[in-house]
């Protein structure tokens, strides 16, 4: 059995990440892009987050994080914060333009879960879920 999982996975995630940018430029959303949005999702989940806890939350590495978040804010759709339980630390938060972003991307993000599971019956969903969550946790423990 040729086992390709991972190069499926990798697969999937480039497809989609091209797709979502292509479904942003055909409703004319320019105010963020497809990795900007995964951003803006945590925060719009969970304002006043550090970091690193947004870090956790998108698998995004915190070097990475910084320079997005630098654009971000730079665009208006994020602003850094002082903690004001812990004066070291700078929160996230979300500006009132990113707030009103909020729609778009998930209809945006709709329409993706309409192509992803194209033709799968709900049980097929739930079991793909179930694998994919499973295959999440596995490569978890190895980070």
């Amino acid at each position: 059995m040729d086992i390709q999982g991972g190069n499926i996975i990798s697969q999937i995630k480039r497809l989609s990440d091209r797709i979502f940018e292509r479904i942003l430029s055909e409703k004319n959303i320019d105010a963020f892009n497809g990795a900007q949005g995964r951003i803006l999702y945590v925060l719009w989940q969970t304002e006043h987050i550090s970091l690193r806890e947004l870090s956790d939350r998108t698998g995004l590495a915190a070097t990475t994080l910084t320079s997005m978040i630098d654009r971000m804010e730079s665009a208006k759709l994020v602003r850094r914060i002082p903690d004001k339980g812990d004066r070291r630390k700078t929160l996230l938060t979300l500006t009132d333009r990113s707030r009103l972003l909020q729609p778009d991307y998930m209809e945006v993000s709709a329409h993706m879960t309409d192509i992803f599971y194209a033709g799968f019956s709900k049980e097929e969903i739930r079991q793909c879920e179930v694998m994919l969550r499973r295959i999440h946790e596995n490569l978890k423990q190895y980070n």
